[in-house]
């Protein structure tokens, strides 16, 4: 499942798609307009930023922006940024593998049958960016 800080992330990445040439956007309007929790939002937002797929411009006509272009953010970059690993359990995951306790990956069904599931949605949220979720 998608945690409620995954949806802010990308709630408030598609706001400032949308927005992209319009200069920095305030915390105060992402927050309020995609109803998301500013104290929360201001975390997801650091985080972003430390990620580089967000810069921020301080005093007056300040706020956020996309450092990145739109279509180069993949979907599933953010949600590693802001939820951790994609896959289901930590022994498929990619880049939070965890070997898991009481279990044989050489022959367990379950290791098996979820690395095609993080196959499948690797394959879709590596495709999609932050562009496929504007109006």
């Amino acid at each position: 499942m998608l945690s409620k800080k995954s949806q802010y992330a990308l709630k408030a990445l598609s706001y400032l798609a949308e927005h992209k040439n319009k200069g920095p956007v305030l915390i105060s309007e992402i927050a309020q307009l995609k109803n998301i929790p500013i104290k929360f939002l201001e975390n997801i937002l650091l985080e972003l930023k430390k990620a580089n797929i967000l810069d921020s411009k301080k005093g007056k006509g300040g706020g956020y922006f996309l450092k990145q272009n739109p279509e180069d953010v993949s979907l599933a970059k953010v949600i590693r940024i802001s939820n951790g690993p994609i896959a289901l359990i930590p022994c498929v995951s990619l880049n939070f593998y965890e070997k898991c306790e009481n279990c044989n990956e050489d022959h367990c069904g379950l290791h098996d049958v979820l690395i095609e599931v993080r196959d499948a949605s690797l394959a879709i949220l590596e495709k999609k960016t932050l562009l496929d979720l504007t109006d």
